[in-house]
């Protein structure tokens, strides 16, 4: 991989990282705030609850995909990004683009998604 491609995709990834820690962040404010509300009735506290659940939903997506950055972060200082783990081919540049912590390539991925 070319190292201008490299740096680009580093900073693809700390840049999503900064903004993954801003997100999670506020929703941790968010589903405190609604912990905090107080319920008038069971149909506030039926929307509280859900509310809250969707909030705990969306943060606990946002940390897999944190841990999957760090992980490729992680792999570019030990050289081993861009590599799939499954057939150990590189993978695209392209597809790096579009997803930068992948670590799959196109044909691994299809094979991880339909065992899964």
């Amino acid at each position: 991989m070319k190292k201008e491609d490299l740096d680009f995709l580093r900073s693809e990834l700390e840049n999503r990282k900064e903004k993954i820690k801003r997100i999670v962040k506020d929703n941790e404010k968010e589903i405190k705030a609604l912990t905090n509300t107080d319920a008038s009735d069971e149909a506030d506290h039926a929307t509280i609850s859900t509310d809250s659940a969707i909030e705990q939903a969306i943060n606990n997506q946002q940390l897999r995909e944190l841990k999957e950055i760090d992980y490729a972060l992680f792999k570019m200082e030990n050289e081993t990004y861009g590599i799939c783990e499954m057939c150990e081919e590189s993978i695209g540049t392209q597809r790096l683009k579009v997803k930068p912590q992948a670590k799959y390539c196109i044909v691994c991925r299809e094979i991880v998604e339909k065992t899964s």
